[in-house]
Parts: C-alpha cells; structure tokens; sequence
C-alpha cells in the first residue's frame, strides 16, 4: 500500500506540474459501485464537515497532495468535458509500448502508457492486460478493490467504451464451438479451435496450486455443455458382474478422495523441438503443465462395484468422452487395468477442481484424473468406462502421443510399432526471467518447475548461468512428496548475484528424480515427428542491464 501510495505521490505531482492554470473551484467524485466511474454532484467540501482545507490535509495523508491534486483535476476536466468514444477494436490495437498501453474498466478506457514501468506488481503482470479489461486480472487480485487504487487509475482516463461495441455477435447456430465456454485473457491461444491456451510463465509458477481460470487447456474438440442434473455414467459390469449408471449424486456416495496431481501435455515445449525440425502439433511452449487439488470417486472403488478385479491377462480401462466431432466420434483413451484397480495409484473420477465443481474447459461434471500419467489419459466429460482385453481403439491412443526415433519421418512411421505413452518423463523448465529479457545487475531471483511421471519425487534440480560450465542447486518449494506417489510438481528457485562486469546470461535447468533420471541435455537425439516428450535441458539467454 505504502508503494502504491508513493507512487501516487509522484505521479500525480508530474500531472500537477504540467497544468498551465488552476480550476476556480474544487470539486470531487464518488465512485460508483460497480467499480466505474460516474460524474456526481461537485462539492466544496469532504463529507463529515470538514472545511476544504482540512479535507485536503485529510487527503493528502491519504493519497499524497500531486495525487489527490491530479484526481480532483482530471474530475473537474471529466466533467465539463464529452467522453472520447472508442471501439474494443481501437482498444485491442494498444498494447505495445509504441502504440501505447490501453486498458478498459467497465465502460470506460485509460491509456496507462505512462504508469506501467510504476506498476507494484511489475510492468510484466500490467502488460497481460494490454488492450483488454482489467477485470479478470482484478478478480484475482484483491488488492485493486480499493478506493485510492481506482483514484490512481482515474488519472488515465480518456475515454468510454462505445456502448454499440458491447453487443457481441451472435455466433451461427451451425457453428459447433459457438458454446464453448469463457476462458481468461490472459492464457496465451495456441488454437480457438479446438481451444488450447496455456498461462504465460509468469504466472505459472506464482502459485504451487494453479488457479482454475489459468490452467492450461487442451481440447481436441468442441466442450459439451452437459446439464448435471440428467448426467450419467455409464460403467460396463464384469461378465457376472452389474453395469452401473451413475448419476453425479451416485458418485458423491462412494468415498470422497482428495490428492494434488500435476497435469502435463505431451506436447510441452514442442516449440523447441520444431527449432530443430518442422513437427506436426500445436505450438506449446513451457505453459503446457498446470497443478490443481483434485477431488472425487476413486476408480477402483467404482470398478469393484461393478464387478472388476485384476486378472491374469492384460486389460486396459477405456475411456469415452461426451465430447465429439460432427461424425458423433468421442474422444477417447486407456489405462492398464492394473493401474486403475491399485488403490495406491490413486486414480480419480474427478467432480472437483480446487474445492469447486470442475470448470466446463477441464471436463465438467465429471473426468478421469490418472497421477504421474500423460494428460492425454485424463479422459474429460466422461461418458463412458469399460474394461477390454486391449486398449482403446481411440485415434487418440493407438495412432497419436507415441514416440518415435529422430530417423522416422511420416513416409515410413508405424504407430502400430511404438507403444502409447503413459508416464511421462522427468522435465523441467524456467520460468522466470523471460528468454531474451534484460535484468539488473545485484540479486537476480531464478524461478521454475519440475516434475517426473510415474509418482518419481524430483530430488534435485541444476542451475547453470554460463551455458553448463557450472552449476548450482535450486531451492525446492512445494508440498512434500511421498514415495513413489509424487504426483505433484515441486516449484524451485535460486538467488544469484550478478556482478557488473556481467553483460549477459546463459541460463540453464536441468531435474534429477528419484530413480536418477536426469535430462537429456539437448533436443536432436529425442526429436520426434510429433514433438512430444519434449524435455532437454532448458535454455534461456538473458541480458544484464549496463
């Protein structure tokens, strides 16, 4: 609060300085609440009697006399003044430092050009609002909701919303994704459609649990909008054994279980693998990895009702969505039944995400939730389970997230010759600072992830900032990990100082699990025609302010 406040403080005495004549008379706002603002009648004095001096003493304390004084200027001005009216299109086009930096509030714009370098929170988190609201980012920040925030903001206003802009067009009804949910501006949009974003990096490793509104989504095909109240479950019974049709109050019967698991794409970092040579598959960078504290009915306790117990032959449990593509084909995907019927594996039919019901884009009201296993297997929108002598049929599973040799390409691959992928490998990554980013010479603070599939605990996690000539040891951060159930990811950091005489840094990351596996330490030997299994040592280059 009190940096806010400083920073008022300057802010406003730069504006107040830069008026060439002072108003005649003072006059002062109240907000509105509905956080916009509108124009109220002008008073002489602040409420509770005061005479105008002491109500500027009173302010003063507050906000500072150049802030109070900027606010009450740019009021007076507001009021005498008919509102500019842009178009979100005109809004959208400022986002940069050379067309400015324009952000929207309610109805109203600001050009924040100016304050961004002043922002508390860092330039970094003010620019993922650029050129769109600020509401998403304020509803997760509750520090906003305050008056001499808002007072501050008013500085900037130029500006309304044009109202005809407001109305959003109506999608054609033929259009399969015109119902697809809201998701959050700031997520970095791989593809509309199907939706796949994923959260910029720093903000991912801000929280050890991963807001829902910012973990990352992977869709292959338009959500369903499923009504809860006539969802059913459909679970195939063993030969003897009963089918089930569970409706949601059915699941909440069986015993509640609770576990932290990471979710990791087989995509991740694909991007640095298309450095190499062209793939085939969405553009992810590092974001395809999110954590979140899951809740539902475990698998095994639903497959036992039903009949299921291991058996001497291999099995698989297959998954079908209810979501599909206009052929009315569902996605679909496996597990060894093994897995599914161990108690110690801890798989989840998901019906809560961070204590609230699952989000529409994370399988609502129902998903499978496989610990340490490659996200293509945590089935969402789950219709339908059955257990088979061999995995599904899924396009998903049998001709798609299967690794290759560097050497095949897409004349001579056989999905047939190359097993699915269910664990994924040990993987890390740095999050902050930004490839390419500028830093200050003095304490210098490496943030990142790190994760291994199969309940693998990561143990240790180098650093290098000269390429891998040396190496330190990060800091981990996190919940504590348990034997061979690590299904979480342990965040790290490392304080480092840079000297002055240091003009530039090649930062590097590299993880070891528990079983010593450690990764490969660059990227052509495990390329693959579809980039997946994305996990050599991870690179950035960083300048160091003079």
């Amino acid at each position: 609060t009190m940096l806010l406040l400083h920073r008022a403080v300057v802010i406003g005495l730069r504006h107040a300085f830069r008026t060439k004549s002072t108003p005649s008379r003072l006059c002062c706002q109240a907000f509105s609440t509905n956080d916009s603002f509108q124009p109220q009648t002008p008073s002489l004095t602040f409420s509770g009697g005061n005479s105008s001096t002491g109500g500027w003493r009173v302010m003063g304390t507050l906000l500072g006399l150049g802030a109070a004084w900027a606010y009450h200027d740019h009021r007076c001005r507001a009021t005498q003044e008919t509102p500019r009216m842009y178009t979100k299109e005109e809004v959208r086009s400022h986002c940069s430092s050379e067309m400015g930096i324009w952000v929207t509030l309610g109805s109203e714009v600001f050009d924040v050009t100016e304050f961004v370098d002043l922002h508390p929170g860092g330039p970094s988190k003010l620019m993922l609002a650029a050129g769109g609201p600020l509401e998403p980012f304020w509803a997760l920040y509750a520090v906003h909701n305050s008056s001499h925030v808002r007072e501050l903001l008013a500085q900037y206003k130029i500006g309304e919303l044009n109202p005809e802009d407001n109305v959003h067009p109506s999608l054609e009804n033929s259009d399969p994704y015109a119902d697809d949910p809201v998701r959050h501006p700031a997520l970095k949009v791989n593809s509309q459609r199907p939706f796949n974003a994923e959260p910029p990096p720093e903000l991912l490793t801000e929280n050890y649990i991963t807001p829902n509104p910012f973990f990352f989504t992977r869709n292959h095909l338009p959500v369903p909008n499923l009504d809860p109240d006539t969802y059913r479950l459909q679970v195939v019974g063993a030969p003897g054994g009963q089918s089930l049709s569970l409706s949601l109050d059915d699941l909440y019967k069986f015993p509640k279980h609770e576990i932290t698991v990471t979710l990791q794409c087989a995509g991740n970092r694909r991007s640095e693998m298309t450095q190499v040579k062209a793939v085939k598959g969405l553009e992810w960078k590092t974001g395809a990895i999110s954590t979140a504290r899951w809740a539902g009915a475990r698998l095994c306790d639903v497959l036992a009702q039903a009949g299921h117990q291991l058996c001497e032959t291999e099995a698989h449990v297959c998954f079908e969505g209810l979501d599909s593509d206009p052929t009315g084909t569902a996605y679909g995907a496996s597990i060894p039944l093994a897995r599914a019927l161990d108690p110690e594996a801890e798989v989840l039919l998901a019906y809560e995400m961070n204590g609230q019901p699952l989000p529409r884009d994370h399988g609502f009201p129902v998903r499978v939730v496989v610990p340490g296993v490659v996200g293509a297997r945590h089935v969402k929108w789950l219709g339908k389970v059955s257990v088979e002598s061999e995995e599904s049929y899924s396009h998903w599973q049998r001709r798609d997230y299967k690794g290759f040799s560097p050497s095949v390409d897409w004349d001579k691959v056989d999905f047939d010759s190359s097993p699915s992928i269910q664990e994924l490998p040990v993987q890390s990554a740095i999050t902050q600072p930004q490839d390419g980013e500028t830093v200050e010479t003095g304490e210098v603070t490496i943030k990142g992830y790190a994760w291994s599939g199969g309940g693998r605990a990561v143990i240790r996690v180098d650093v290098s900032l000269d390429g891998g000539l040396t190496w330190q040891t990060a800091e981990l951060d996190g919940e504590e990990q348990r034997p061979r159930k690590a299904w979480a990811w342990r965040l790290w950091q490392l304080q480092v100082h840079v000297p002055a005489e240091q003009k530039e840094l090649n930062i590097i990351c590299k993880a070891v699990d528990d079983s010593y596996n450690v990764q490969p330490d660059t990227v052509a030997p495990i390329w693959n025609l579809r980039g997946v299994l994305s996990n050599a040592w991870h690179r950035i280059h960083v300048h160091v302010a003079p």
